[in-house]
């Protein structure tokens, strides 16, 4: 803290940012003068900050001990400080877990998920390594949800309109956007490592260094906010919503998954001779057998489904190959050392801490119960059709009858997060949309 406040000191800064994440990824808090937080103050956030919907409504809780909606204290950890760039003073942000007033972590926050997760691999003297891969779209400003999205005009004043993946040309448009991107991620110190054109109009990703999972899990937080706060710079949006333009392809998060030996740091999935483990086999038996589950997490909104259908870039099976970007599951060439397994079934729409919680706790249950994977797949993975739920209530239906799951990332948090989900998707049932007033008006 000593350090902190010394640096806080020479740059100014004047406003700190407490801040949490919440079910849906958004950061819930408050801010203060900095002077007040270096005094140590106890920060409080009311429990009910995780019964909050995506529509601004709550969610009840299935446990009645929440009911009375008592505070939480913000605990600190200080190596996520981070100036905060975008601030019109001086400020930086904290983020912080959360405890009971006795001091204990309240276990369904999503920090505390994947630490239980990551605890249970350190149990077994392992280090998840993860790298996640980021798309959004960037669009003209939306202030009527009623009207579809559009791609922003770029530095030639035309707009996008067809797909231009990997163009150079296409990340040029945007290079003001881009310039932003990169100051702001340098100034909280989130390592980019590329950034492409992807298939849709307007639609970029972002792969970031490969780290620790929490570090990762911190930085997808702290890096989507980045992004819409550069692209609002700008003039424009940007949006990480899974399926946000009609005919064009969705936005994933791909996570590449390793496993270290803490003693000699050595991944777990090659063996002395640089030849694949049972480790290895087992760790994607279980994304096999625990991502149709995953689901609930991996695509959380009624949107996110649409991302997940034929012929638009997006996976629809559990299947596995190397080198495969038509399976689920997918192994790069490398040599032994970074060997790895690519989730490619994760939405851009989702929180990374529970994301990265599930993926890892599929592969660990895969471990623990080996599980044997299906044969790789080798040609086109789309021709053995759909494995993956055709709607949020499906994948919540197997999310919470998975005792495996609930064992590894705690029924408590299953119960919380799936009440949310059942309020939200009620919320949506709720409205008409254009499309069945089109063809339902007059027609039945």
């Amino acid at each position: 803290m000593s350090e902190l406040r010394a640096w806080a000191q020479e740059k100014g800064v004047e406003e700190v940012e407490c801040h949490t994440p919440d079910f849906a990824g958004i950061a819930r808090g408050k801010v203060m003068p900095a002077a007040k937080w270096f005094t140590g103050v106890q920060t409080r956030l009311p429990t009910s900050v995780f019964f909050a919907t995506i529509t601004g409504s709550y969610a009840d809780s299935p446990h009645r001990e929440l009911w009375s909606d008592a505070d939480m204290i913000l605990k600190p950890d200080l190596h996520t400080a981070a100036s905060l760039p975008w601030a019109t003073v001086p400020s930086i942000q904290v983020i912080h877990d959360v405890l009971d007033l006795d001091g204990k972590p309240i276990d369904f926050a999503p920090r505390t998920v994947l630490r239980r997760v990551l605890e249970q691999y350190k149990d077994l003297g392992w280090l998840p390594i993860v790298a996640p891969e980021l798309e959004f779209y960037l669009t003209k400003p939306n202030t009527d949800p009623n009207l579809p999205l559009e791609p922003p005009q770029g530095r030639s004043g035309r707009t996008q309109r067809t797909n231009q993946a990997f163009s150079m040309q296409g990340i040029d448009e945007y290079e003001s956007v881009i310039d932003h991107i990169y100051d702001f991620a340098q100034a909280q110190g989130v390592e980019i490592d590329t950034i492409i054109q992807e298939f849709g109009p307007a639609q970029l990703e972002v792969n970031l260094v490969h780290g620790d999972a929490m570090i990762k899990a911190d930085e997808v937080f702290i890096f989507k906010r980045t992004v819409r706060e550069a692209a609002l710079r700008c003039g424009c949006y940007a949006t990480f919503m899974a399926k946000p333009i009609e005919g064009h392809a969705g936005n994933a998060m791909h996570i590449h998954q390793s496993v270290q030996s803490i003693e000699s740091g050595e991944n777990i999935f090659s063996d002395a001779a640089g030849q694949p483990t049972d480790l290895f086999r087992w760790f994607i038996g279980g994304q096999q057998k625990y991502s149709y589950a995953n689901s609930a997490l991996w695509a959380p909104y009624v949107n996110s489904y649409r991302r997940l259908v034929p012929d638009m870039s997006a996976p629809i099976n559990l299947e596995w190959g190397y080198d495969n970007r038509t399976t689920g599951l997918r192994v790069p060439r490398s040599g032994p050392n970074n060997r790895r397994v690519e989730n490619r079934l994760i939405g851009a729409d989702t929180n990374p801490y529970l994301a990265i919680a599930g993926s890892l706790a599929a592969g660990l249950l895969g471990i623990r119960h080996k599980v044997e994977p299906r044969e790789h797949v080798v040609g086109n993975g789309f021709e053995g059709g759909r494995a993956l739920p055709y709607s949020l209530l499906e994948g919540l239906e197997a999310f919470t009858k998975s005792e495996d799951l609930a064992d590894v990332l705690g029924q408590k948090f299953i119960d919380m997060y799936a009440a949310l989900k059942f309020e939200e998707y009620d919320a949506f049932m709720q409205v008409i949309s254009p499309w069945e007033r089109q063809h339902l008006l007059l027609n039945v």
